[in-house]
């Protein structure tokens, strides 16, 4: 989840400050789920989604790790 949420949050131009705006979250919190130092809920996992107006499951598609 982490790689995707990086990137689809780069992809729309949106800092983690901008993300954790929109969903509610602390852009602390934004941050460590990035660097995968925890792990999302689910709940938090529909916010973020929700913010960035992708499904859940664009977040944690598997990644090749590029990009």
């Amino acid at each position: 989840m982490a790689i995707n949420l990086r990137r689809i949050r780069h992809d729309k131009q949106l800092t983690q400050e901008d993300l954790a705006d929109r969903s509610g979250l602390s852009a602390r919190y934004v941050g460590a789920i990035e660097r995968a130092d925890v792990s999302a809920s689910v709940t938090v996992l529909g916010q973020i989604a929700e913010a960035l107006s992708v499904e859940p499951g664009d977040l944690l598609k598997a990644s090749d790790g590029r990009g």
